[in-house]
């Protein structure tokens, strides 16, 4: 028996229009910070190496192209902006991730993503509250370093603590044979995901910062004052949700590419495709980023919040099942 389609809406007409308040909202709050509102391609030439990421595939079809992934994120479009010279700017995007679907997971979503030329991470940081504390009326943020957090409700320093003992933690959650594909960041995203981030922003939000170097991505790094290298990242947590993830950005071009090609020998490792380098955005980086920081911002996470909604199809009109 063929099931049939389920036509209206998952989002109700109160929720639609709390969705149209938010981007109003946002688009206010920007055009008084003399901040451009910019729109880069939902679909690219290349996807991204993150080997947390899966890129879904476009397989475009046309004279002298074919192929192009859905982009997880406006970030490396954005950059190539801002190596233009186009000044502070932000946009809401439609943004694509493979296999992420569930309570607080779509793969399409809406993300709000802005940069600051001129700004730190902890500069940044504070605008991000501003915006936060402004829609959802809470408490402004607390500050907490990654290893404070990991160290309070995972048990454990994940500066110092032997591969041994991060394993055993892990085994609360996973068994020793799921345990053996994961390295010491793998076993340290476990823990965060099940020890820590269900504690995080419960009685007021909560920046974490200070993340391990080995987490960088595409932030900055420095020493802290232990003498561990440690990343200029920033993720905000409310009532236990993830809602952004930030940056001091990097801004060396032959350092970035260094880390796309980690990121690929870790694919590999994974039993993923290697993914092509964005040559296009590699070259911004070498014709000059300005210094600069950057956030990506969930929308329907930030919309949930406000509603007090536990899942993020109650804030879509179409989730994928009804899409």
């Amino acid at each position: 028996m063929v099931e049939r389609p389920v036509w209206r809406p998952a989002a109700a007409r109160e929720v639609l229009e709390s969705r149209a308040q938010l981007l109003a909202f946002v688009r206010g709050f920007f055009a008084q910070r003399g901040v451009l509102e910019v729109e880069t391609p939902v679909l690219g030439r290349c996807g991204v190496t993150d080997v947390h990421l899966d890129s879904i595939p476009a397989g475009v079809s046309a004279p002298g192209f074919s192929g192009g992934w859905l982009q997880t994120s406006p970030e490396y479009h954005m950059k190539r902006l801002l190596a233009a010279g186009s000044g502070p700017i932000y946009q809401v995007a439609r943004v694509f991730r493979n296999g992420e679907v569930g309570r607080r997971h779509n793969p399409e979503f809406s993300m709000l993503e802005w940069y600051r030329p001129g700004f730190d991470d902890r500069q940044l940081m504070a605008e991000v509250a501003d915006l936060v504390v402004g829609w959802l009326s809470c408490e402004r943020p607390e500050t907490l370093s990654y290893r404070a957090v990991m160290q309070r409700w995972a048990g454990l320093d994940p500066f110092e603590a032997s591969e041994a003992e991060l394993r055993a933690r892990c085994r609360e959650w996973m068994d020793d044979p799921q345990l053996a594909g994961l390295d010491r960041d793998g076993c340290l995203d476990l823990l965060m995901s099940f020890a820590v981030e269900p504690h995080l922003g419960r009685e007021r939000p909560v920046f974490v910062t200070a993340y391990p170097a080995s987490q960088a991505s595409l932030a900055r790094v420095s020493e802290d004052a232990r003498g561990h290298r440690v990343a200029h990242r920033f993720e905000l947590y409310v009532q236990g949700l993830e809602l952004c993830n930030g940056y001091w950005e990097l801004t060396d071009p032959v350092e970035q590419r260094r880390r796309f090609e980690a990121d690929n020998r870790l694919r590999r490792a994974a039993g993923k495709p290697d993914m092509a380098l964005d040559e296009a955005f590699l070259a911004a980086l070498a014709a000059g980023l300005p210094d600069c920081a950057g956030v990506a911002l969930g929308l329907d996470r930030l919309l949930m919040l406000r509603l007090g909604c536990g899942d993020i199809r109650e804030v879509l009109a179409f989730p994928f099942d009804r899409a």
